[in-house]
């Protein structure tokens, strides 16, 4: 799984998300309750986008590619509900494929596993070593 890693500057390299393995066809599904506010191509890859009312202002969204949706824009959707199916790609996460999902506020970069209530995910040195958690 590719992590979060917010660029320094909004035009600067990072990964704008995580990487979640998955095989193509896989059924993609709303991370949280929302309404579809795009499903289209974006540079030519298939991607879907949910915002989440009442999630604070600007309202937070998820972002979800190579997903090819199968709902139309305007849609509510329940969280667990499928919006989509992964798209082949082999170009995102190496040779293989893989969802990329996001989550924006805004035009800033969030930490997408932060929507499962985990907070901040830090990794420790094999065999033990580091502070408790």
């Amino acid at each position: 799984m590719g992590r979060f890693e917010p660029p320094a500057k909004p035009w600067a390299a990072g990964h704008r998300g995580v990487d979640l393995a998955a095989v193509p066809g896989a059924e993609v599904r709303a991370a949280a309750a929302g309404v579809i506010t795009f499903s289209g191509l974006v540079a030519g890859r298939p991607v879907v986008t949910v915002a989440h009312p009442g999630s604070g202002s600007p309202p937070l969204r998820t972002t979800y590619l190579p997903v090819t949706g199968i709902l139309p824009v305007g849609t509510a959707v329940a969280a667990g509900q499928v919006i989509g199916r992964l798209a082949p790609d082999g170009r995102h996460c190496g040779a293989g494929d893989c969802l990329h999902w996001g989550l924006l506020r805004g035009g800033r970069y969030l930490d997408p596993l932060a929507l499962l209530g985990a907070g901040r995910a830090r990794l420790l040195p094999l065999g033990g070593g580091g502070a408790g958690v």
